[in-house]
């Protein structure tokens, strides 16, 4: 998140660890704007702050070319952030998914040629691995999602970036435990798997998700029982740009 307060010391934590892979969360929704909000006037509301209501905010990106313009300059601006950092770029998401968006998509796509872009998420979640560790009835909009997701990994996949098979960290975003982390270990499926968390050493802080468990997820990832699962699961881990190909 290249316009967040912590950009530049995240960025400066990152460049002491070159093993790690990094990559780029681009914010579109809930958040704020590298460019000034007056270039970017149609995609950002009264606070200067781009808009909350995704449905609302999406619609204005497809059909008004005045928006797709200004997404369009913005987009550039946080790649060329990213870049500033002197960082590799591992692989490049959206914050909420709204890299779901086609039109989102194609200017990552695009914008993303110039800078090397060679992996992006596509959040496929698959209910069958997760009902295994905690058994839960997809809903509607479930399906829907993962069809989009689906059409989306097709999208990456046939301009040449490498994309997960499946994701997990979606349906419990902010409650990843170590039960739950362990589980997903347990069963990973073949392929490329991502699972994401979001750790921190405390649970309120400006910009934190209401309710979600940081620290417990900052626990499950360095649990002893996590860390042998992994182990026994003899699956490959890095960045996107590291894993061999046959990783799981």
């Amino acid at each position: 998140m290249v316009a967040a307060p912590a950009a530049a010391d995240a960025a400066m934590r990152a460049r002491a660890m070159p093993e790690l892979g990094v990559g780029l969360h681009l914010v579109l929704v809930e958040g704020k704007p590298i460019l000034p909000a007056h270039q970017v006037s149609h995609l950002v509301g009264p606070d200067g702050c781009f808009h909350t209501d995704m449905a609302t905010a999406g619609a204005t990106m497809f059909f008004d070319p005045r928006a797709r313009r200004q997404l369009e300059a913005e987009i550039a601006a946080q790649f060329e952030a990213f870049a500033a950092t002197g960082l590799q770029l591992d692989h490049v998401n959206a914050h909420k998914h709204f890299h779901l968006h086609p039109t989102i998509a194609g200017l990552i796509l695009k914008i993303g040629a110039r800078h090397g872009l060679r992996a992006a998420r596509a959040p496929v979640e698959l209910a069958e691995v997760l009902n295994r560790i905690e058994p839960e009835r997809s809903g509607l909009g479930q399906v829907v999602f993962n069809l989009m997701a689906r059409a989306l990994g097709d999208r990456l996949r046939r301009a040449g970036l490498t994309t997960p098979d499946q994701v997990f960290g979606l349906r419990w975003s902010g409650a990843m435990t170590t039960r739950r982390l362990r589980g997903l270990i347990e069963n990973l499926p073949t392929g490329l798997t991502e699972i994401y968390l979001h750790p921190a050493t405390a649970n309120a802080y400006p910009s934190s998700a209401p309710g979600y468990r940081y620290v417990e997820e900052l626990a499950a990832l360095t649990a002893p029982e996590v860390i042998a699962a992994v182990e026994r699961s003899r699956a490959g881990a890095g960045g996107f740009m590291t894993l061999p190909s046959a990783a799981t």
